[in-house]
C-alpha cells in the first residue's frame, strides 16, 4: 500500500491539473480488504466537474460509481491519488473537519427515501435541522423560517412544511431531501439513484427538482443513476468501468436553417495523463477486438484496427 501511494504521488507532475474545478479526482484509488481479499473498487480514477455543472455518472452493478459518490460525499476515505471538492482535500481531512465538510460543503441525497428524512419532524423541520445543528443561535432563527420556505416553495413542496414524512408521496419525500441537502447552501449537491424508488412521473418530477436548483441557485450537481431518462436529460454523462472513467456523453442543443431546435450528443473515450483509454464495450465487442489492437496515426485521428 505504502508502494502505491508512493508511485502515485511521484507520477503527479502536473500540479495545475484541476485548478479551477470544483470535483477533481486524479487517479484515484480505492481498495477494500476482505477475509483478506483485497478488490479495488477504484483504480486509478480521473474526474473533473467544473463548477455549475448537472452531470450524471453511470455504470454497471460494481463498477466504482457509487464508491466514488461515497467518497466525494465524505463517507468514506479513499486508498490513494487525490480527491477535492469545492478545495476541501479529501484525503487530508481529520474527524471533525469531515463532519463540517458534510454540514457544509456537499448535500447529499440517497435512494431510499427512508434514509432522507427524519420520521419524527415535519417537512419543514428536516430542513431547518442543519441549520440548527451548524450553530448561529436564536438571531437566526427568522433566517432559519425564510431558507426553509424559499427551499420548500422552490421546490414545488411548500404545501407539505407542516407534514410528517408519511404524508408525503415518494416525490414529495425526495425533493424535500433535496431542499434538506441544500439547507447549508453546499457547493456540490451529490445524489445517489435518487429516482431508484420511484414512478416515471415522480422520477421526472424529481429530476426537474435537480434542474431548478442547478439553475436558480448555481449549484453543481452530480447524479449516479441506472435511469436512461435522467442521463439522457444532462448536458454530461460520464460513465465508469472496472473502476476508472472510460467515456462521456456530451450534448448540446442545435439549431437548424428554419430555427427548430434539436439535441446533438457525441461521444467520447476518456483519456488520462498517460494517454490510455477504454474503448467502449460495444465497440470491442462489434469488431471482436481483443488483447491488443494496431494503430495508425493520421494527421487529424488515430485509426484502431483489430489485430489480424
Amino acid at each position: 500500500m505504502a508502494e502505491l501511494r508512493r508511485r502515485i504521488a511521484e507520477e503527479r507532475d502536473h500540479p495545475e491539473y484541476g485548478r479551477g474545478a470544483v470535483i477533481a479526482c486524479d487517479r484515484l484509488v480505492r481498495i477494500f480488504t476482505a477475509d483478506g481479499v483485497e478488490v479495488q473498487a477504484l483504480q486509478g480514477l480521473d474526474l473533473l466537474v467544473e463548477p455549475g455543472e448537472l452531470m450524471a455518472l453511470v455504470g454497471a452493478s460494481g463498477s466504482g460509481k457509487s464508491t466514488l459518490l461515497q467518497i466525494l460525499a465524505g463517507l468514506d476515505v479513499p486508498t490513494a491519488g487525490s480527491a477535492s471538492v469545492a478545495g476541501h482535500d479529501l484525503l487530508s481531512m481529520g474527524a471533525a473537519e469531515r463532519l463540517r465538510y458534510r454540514r457544509e460543503a456537499v448535500g447529499f441525497v440517497w435512494q431510499q427515501t427512508s434514509r432522507n428524512l427524519l420520521p419524527f419532524l415535519t417537512a419543514g423541520q428536516n430542513v431547518a435541522l442543519p441549520m440548527q445543528l451548524g450553530g448561529g443561535g436564536r438571531g437566526r432563527r427568522r433566517a432559519r423560517e425564510a431558507r426553509v420556505a424559499e427551499l420548500l416553495d422552490l421546490l414545488g413542496v411548500g404545501h407539505c412544511r407542516d407534514r410528517g414524512p408519511e404524508q408525503l408521496s415518494g416525490g414529495e419525500q425526495q425533493r424535500t431531501a433535496i431542499a434538506v441537502a441544500l439547507a447549508n447552501r453546499p457547493a456540490v449537491l451529490l445524489a445517489d439513484e435518487p429516482t431508484g424508488e420511484l414512478d416515471s412521473e415522480s422520477a421526472a418530477d424529481v429530476f426537474g427538482a435537480f434542474r431548478t436548483v442547478n439553475a436558480e441557485l448555481g449549484t453543481t450537481v452530480v447524479v449516479v443513476t441506472h435511469d436512461p431518462m435522467v442521463a439522457g436529460e444532462v448536458r454530461r454523462t460520464v460513465a465508469i468501468r472496472d473502476g476508472r472513467t472510460s467515456s462521456e456523453v456530451l450534448r448540446r442543443i442545435a439549431r437548424d436553417a428554419d430555427g427548430r431546435e434539436s439535441v446533438v450528443e457525441r461521444e467520447y473515450a476518456t483519456m488520462d495523463r498517460s494517454g490510455r483509454v477504454q474503448l467502449p464495450r460495444e465497440f470491442v465487442e462489434a469488431l471482436g477486438l481483443e488483447h491488443r489492437v494496431g494503430l495508425e496515426l493520421e494527421p487529424d485521428h488515430i485509426q484502431v484496427w483489430p489485430d489480424s
